[in-house]
């Protein structure tokens, strides 16, 4: 048996969106049914390095099929000005949760946009307003293409406002999407207003206030990934149909973590877990919702799920390189 290698072009070719956003709710129903095992992310913490990295294991069945996988990645902001790479790096192991033989190595910095694209997505669909046109982005790096082409995907989305403080990566960024949508630069509160926000910032300091959000706005939270990350206003998580993905990390390092451990938003303030909306245990957006909020820490099962996708259909395209990891071959 052979593993199969990925790099990001493999990956990236072999995750339709469309299908890529059917599997990450397939996951976020096995999570809720109790159908998938995933242990708490796990962190190495490198000060002396201004750095971490992250270990993200998971098992899912979702009844068509199942898998099993580990990612492997890194936070390590120096990155860019000191050595020309990346600040998040990120590698997938997927593995046949039969045999545990390793099907594949592949670029989880990749996987790791798509599927946060595509849960994004997962959450716009069930939460949003059906007829949604517009759409805002707080931030214009890697993270906010595939926010738009994931929730493009599911919304008619026509005009979309995108905010940075980099003038550089906001005309890239339209630059990028000009022929198939009206995109155009603009202010924090005028992203805000859409239909659909996508924050997709590290910052700690909320830039999104509560007087700025549209009254049927659904927000996507994706910045927060560690403690002390934090970009809307805690008024703006209190008036919400507040979902999250996973309550121990969303506490521990989502858009919540902050205003959850001062005291300001309790238990009861969370509707619930979007798995539980997925499955239909709570409803998603009804007529008398205002403003939702998805909480979205990105969870283990999202990565398994998005290898599963890349895997089957780069065996089927003949992508990739083989090679004899564990030197079985004849």
């Amino acid at each position: 048996m052979q593993t199969l290698l990925l790099n990001s072009d493999d990956v990236h070719a072999n995750c339709q969106m469309d299908e890529l956003i059917s599997a990450i709710e397939d996951a976020f129903a096995a999570y809720e049914n109790g159908d998938a095992q995933m242990p708490p992310k796990s962190y190495i913490d490198l000060p002396q390095y201004n750095g971490d990295f992250r270990s993200m294991p998971a098992y899912l069945d979702a009844g068509d099929w199942d898998a099993a996988g580990i990612k492997w990645v890194n936070v390590h902001p120096d990155n860019g000005d000191k050595y020309d790479l990346p600040t998040v790096m990120g590698t997938m192991i997927y593995s046949d949760p039969e045999n545990a033989f390793p099907l594949a190595l592949m670029d989880g910095t990749e996987l790791t946009m798509l599927r946060t694209g595509a849960a994004a997505a997962v959450a716009t669909d069930h939460l949003a307003v059906e007829d949604a046109t517009t759409m805002g982005l707080i931030g214009a790096g890697v993270q906010s293409y595939t926010q738009l082409r994931a929730i493009s995907e599911i919304r008619p989305i026509e005009e979309v406002v995108v905010s940075d403080l980099s003038e550089e990566r906001v005309a890239n960024f339209i630059d990028a999407f000009e022929d198939d949508f009206d995109v155009r630069a603009g202010s924090i509160e005028e992203a805000a207003g859409c239909d659909v926000l996508s924050t997709v910032t590290p910052v700690e300091d909320p830039i999104v206030p509560r007087d700025a959000v549209g009254d049927h706005t659904h927000i996507n939270a994706m910045g927060a990934d560690a403690e002390g990350k934090h970009e809307l206003a805690d008024d703006v998580l209190l008036d919400a149909k507040l979902v999250i993905d996973d309550f121990d990390q969303t506490t521990h390092s989502g858009e919540i973590n902050v205003p959850y451990h001062e005291g300001v938003l309790v238990d009861s303030d969370i509707y619930g877990a979007i798995g539980e909306i997925v499955i239909g245990a709570k409803e998603g957006r009804t007529a008398d919702d205002g403003i939702s909020v998805f909480d979205s820490t990105g969870l283990a099962i999202q990565d398994v799920a998005a290898a599963h996708v890349a895997y089957e259909h780069a065996n089927e395209n003949d992508n990739g390189y083989e090679f004899d990891l564990l030197g079985l071959a004849e």
